[in-house]
């Protein structure tokens, strides 16, 4: 079974209230016999999968089977495992279209690290990263019309992928036709290396970058003084509505929320002396026993959860660190952002990767600057006793999205219009120094919607184009996507009715985590980052 895609969108409890009481997997050995309970089986249509299925046929040890593939399954998949049957034990087969991970409303990953070897695609991922794609949009019921990045050969190959199973598949394919067709875009990470090398301010993305969030999970065991039973904390929307209602907000408002949260807590918490004189009392005592008792739950996650921030943001200064960065990735101060980046590595407590994060940046943002001072950064990253692994990760970051590379312009241009438009952006649209950064996506999608996004950069596969504007958008990441991506489309489709963008990756990154994307991509995969933010695993 397919643990992970089920469990971002089940709770246990909920599943148990179907009546399904023993979870296993195909692949486990020394299973039991148990006839009286019947089995439904959710399955990745993998060969392995496939053969564990058929070995389980033969010698089955449940009363029936209800086999459902997460994608399309082979007619001769099929009839093997029809021939494996003699017992007659499967009730049913069918696809149900779930072949990837449902992150938020409007993102889905594929848990998928290290699909490039070089700019080309790594073997077997190219089909994995297809079959996730297509289950999205038969899970959607979209049969799209595909454009992709042009400078991008993964882009190209995927995009022909995903249209061959569409073509071959034309009856899945075949739903009711819209007035505008939805569109499929495909884009390279390597586009815009800025954006998952930044620190966060929004609560979802900062869990996740200085955390790690992994199928929702949160291991919190480093955390000094944890007790037992929040050493892993479980965050999801679906079945917690103060995360549901912060996902997005910045870390000074959640403070204040969990503040409310706590008082209205405390307002709701039985009085230690509270009379249960008569059986209405005693009643609704009872009644309100298990919500107090989630209620508490979610107190003391959320608490433990925030605190950990707060002790990590004023350990590693990243208030500090974070401005530079913002200023770095929005700004076009080379003698401003010199200094500043030289003045932060000169203070003793700044951690390894945000030192290397910083001249990361300034490598990807003054690369061809005719006075850049990169030398003497790592010349400054040697003094501070930074591990070459860590100093070879920015040559390599450079190598994977610097100029050479991008097929857009992800450095804001500096003619006079631009300087003009920034200026007053900052005046009017800013919520504050820390979060001006907008990912590149921002401004492809903004592009796209108004139908101005170049041919000529994001050519459409075949034929045919869109002469209207798209109302059903659907963008896909090669090389993973990120939280703070997330959160642009999360706002683009608040501010543009009529318009419904869904965004996936072949992982959600953080630093650590697209690190090792890159390190893998540019033939540096035995160097791992510590403590990395992966999404699982390729299974």
């Amino acid at each position: 079974m397919k643990t992970s895609i089920v469990s971002v969108v089940y709770t246990q409890s909920e599943i148990l209230q179907k009546e399904v009481y023993l979870f296993e997997r195909i692949d486990s050995q020394n299973r039991d016999n148990m006839k009286h309970l019947k089995a439904i089986c959710f399955l990745r249509p993998t060969k392995e999968n496939v053969e564990h299925l058929i070995q389980e046929l033969r010698r089955p040890k449940y009363s029936v089977y209800f086999i459902y593939f997460s994608n399309v399954i082979s007619k001769s998949e099929i009839k093997a495992l029809a021939e494996a049957d003699e017992q007659e034990v499967v009730a049913e087969v069918q696809e149900f279209y779930g072949d990837f991970i449902a992150v938020n409303p409007h993102l889905f990953s594929l848990n998928l690290q290290g699909v490039a070897r070089g700019r080309s695609w790594e073997s077997s991922m190219l089909s994995r990263c297809t079959q996730g794609l297509t289950s999205v949009l038969l899970a959607l019921k979209k049969c799209p019309m595909i454009r992709y990045q042009l400078s991008s050969d993964m882009s190209k190959r995927l995009a022909e992928s995903v249209k061959q199973i569409i073509t071959k598949e034309y009856e899945l394919f075949d739903f009711r036709k819209t007035e505008v067709p939805p569109l499929l875009l495909i884009l390279d990470r390597s586009d815009d290396a800025i954006t998952p090398l930044l620190n966060q301010w929004t609560y979802q993305a900062m869990v996740h970058e200085l955390l790690g969030l992994n199928n929702n999970r949160i291991d919190l065991s480093r955390v000094p003084g944890i007790s037992k039973d929040l050493r892993e904390v479980v965050l999801s929307a679906e079945n917690d509505e103060f995360y549901a209602n912060n996902l997005y907000l910045n870390f000074g408002e959640i403070g204040t929320n969990i503040k409310n949260l706590m008082e209205d807590f405390q307002k709701k918490r039985p009085k230690g002396q509270q009379k249960l004189e008569s059986i209405s009392d005693m009643k609704a005592f009872v009644d309100n026993y298990p919500q107090f008792k989630k209620m508490s739950g979610t107190v003391s996650k959320h608490v433990t959860v925030v605190g950990e921030l707060s002790r990590l943001v004023s350990e590693r200064q990243l208030m500090e660190v974070s401005e530079v960065e913002q200023e770095l990735a929005c700004q076009n101060d080379h003698s401003n952002a010199q200094q500043n980046v030289r003045r932060l590595l000169q203070n003793p407590r700044l951690s390894e990767l945000d030192a290397v994060r910083l001249v990361m940046l300034y490598a990807l943002r003054y690369e061809r600057h005719s006075s850049s001072i990169l030398p003497a950064l790592m010349d400054e990253l040697s003094r501070r006793g930074v591990s070459e692994r860590h100093r070879r990760m920015v040559k390599s970051v450079v190598e994977y999205g610097g100029k050479r590379v991008r097929g857009s312009d992800l450095i804001t241009p500096t003619d006079a219009v631009a300087i003009t438009k920034q200026f007053f952006k900052g005046l009017s649209g800013v919520e504050n120094v820390y979060t001006q950064h907008q990912p590149l996506l921002h401004d492809t999608l903004d592009q796209l919607i108004k139908g101005r996004l170049k041919d000529s950069q994001f050519p459409y596969l075949g034929a045919s184009s869109l002469r209207d504007r798209p109302q059903d958008i659907i963008v896909f990441l090669i090389g993973g996507a990120t939280y703070e991506e997330a959160l642009t489309v999360y706002n683009l489709n608040r501010s543009t009715p009529g318009v419904r963008i869904v965004l996936g990756g072949s992982t959600i990154h953080n630093t650590k985590s697209f690190l090792e994307e890159v390190m893998s991509a540019t033939g540096h995969s035995g160097d791992r980052t510590q403590g990395s933010g992966r999404q699982g695993n390729r299974r």
